[in-house]
């Protein structure tokens, strides 16, 4: 290969989607999420370089669909490592998915589908940042955070928790109590939405039979 089809061709797909995995990157940079700018820039880099070397070697006997599937097979262990379980609750979700989804448009800009990965980068750039307005808008986004209340007496901590979750509709995913210096403390986790935990927390802090009300936490599902 002379040097203007290397230019032309390998050089133009690894700018673009160097280019492509950035902007996306970008978004989730600023959100302050930890596969940001650089990560993506690199996976869309590397899944674009993968799918060039599996298109150059299927010249001869090759098959060029195992590169490709080693590329997915390996995504998949970045996205997996990236979701986080802690306390119940789980977050990087949306991360995994951005890099799988970056990985593709990494892979169809190496084939030499430009507007399908120009594409797929829009609606990816789209439904991260308008539909993540409308779910704050909206107060859609599910929130798992802990609760921490003492008080005098077990019975009475439980009963009035309880009472307090009913009142708002929801159900504790995991409740345990345990003794304390101030007598008895209960632990809950609660998923709900923030407008939801603002009233849970309003609630507990205005019963006069409750003692201290901590909450901990706040990992988003993404």
């Amino acid at each position: 290969m002379d040097l203007a089809a290397f230019v032309g061709d390998t050089v133009v797909k690894l700018i673009v989607a160097a280019g492509l995995g950035g902007a996306i990157g970008l978004e989730r940079e600023l959100k302050h999420k930890p596969a940001g700018l650089r990560t993506n820039m690199f996976i869309c880099f590397g899944a674009c370089l993968y799918t060039i070397l599996s298109f150059r070697y299927s010249e001869g006997t090759w098959d060029r669909t195992r590169i490709a599937a080693q590329i997915i097979t390996g995504i998949g262990f970045i996205g997996a490592g990236s979701i986080l379980h802690s306390r119940g609750s789980v977050s990087g979700l949306t991360t995994a998915a951005t890099i799988f989804v970056v990985a593709s448009i990494g892979m169809a800009v190496g084939g030499g589908e430009y507007l399908t990965g120009m594409f797929a980068t829009l609606v990816i750039i789209v439904a991260l940042h308008v539909l993540g307005m409308l779910e704050k808008r909206f107060n859609l986004k599910s929130v798992m955070m802990m609760y921490e209340v003492t008080g005098p007496d077990q019975d009475i901590l439980i009963s009035n928790v309880n009472r307090v979750l009913e009142a708002q509709h929801v159900l504790p995913t995991s409740i345990t109590s345990a003794r304390s210096n101030d007598g008895h403390r209960v632990q809950f986790m609660v998923d709900a939405r923030r407008k939801d935990h603002e009233q849970i927390v309003e609630s507990l802090r205005s019963n006069t039979q409750l003692g201290r009300v901590v909450t901990i936490g706040g990992s988003e599902f993404e």
